[in-house]
């Protein structure tokens, strides 16, 4: 059961990584032309970006959560996090903050919740990371070529 529970966070996380680096390449091209000054100011939304906002507030839910939880302290849910922004939001600075927040309100939401590792913290870290899990493969077969 334990090693179950550790895998299938690691196999969000590759799919994270291995779907996001497609979308970074239409996502961040900066129109020609455009002055490398105003890149920070000029945003390209993709159609998935609701999709992306979502999928962040679960990152930071299963993180806050999953430390909860877990004797040891796991970091690959912030990591992972970390990856998406460097990939989709690169000389995005809104979007950027904007995914950002989403990941901090998932975190907050269950930290001004849960205080103590309980079986319902258990049972919404599993359905949260589920639904982070259809959310990313659903992602990646729509949007990732």
């Amino acid at each position: 059961m334990i090693h179950r529970r550790l895998i299938h966070p690691l196999v969000i996380c590759a799919a994270l990584a291995a779907a996001f680096p497609a979308f970074a390449q239409s996502a961040t091209t900066v129109p020609q032309g455009q002055a490398p000054g105003n890149s920070g100011e000029t945003e390209q939304p993709t159609p998935y970006d609701d999709q992306l906002l979502r999928l962040s507030e679960i990152l930071g839910s299963v993180n806050y959560l999953r430390n909860l939880c877990n004797p040891a302290t796991e970091d690959g849910w912030r990591v992972g996090m970390q990856q998406l922004l460097d990939t989709e939001t690169k000389n995005e600075p809104k979007r950027k903050e904007r995914l950002t927040a989403a990941f901090n309100r998932g975190y907050r939401s269950f930290a001004s919740v849960y205080t103590n590792c309980t079986s319902q913290a258990v049972v919404a870290e599993e359905r949260y990371r589920n639904e982070g899990a259809t959310l990313a493969t659903e992602i990646t077969a729509r949007f990732g070529n």
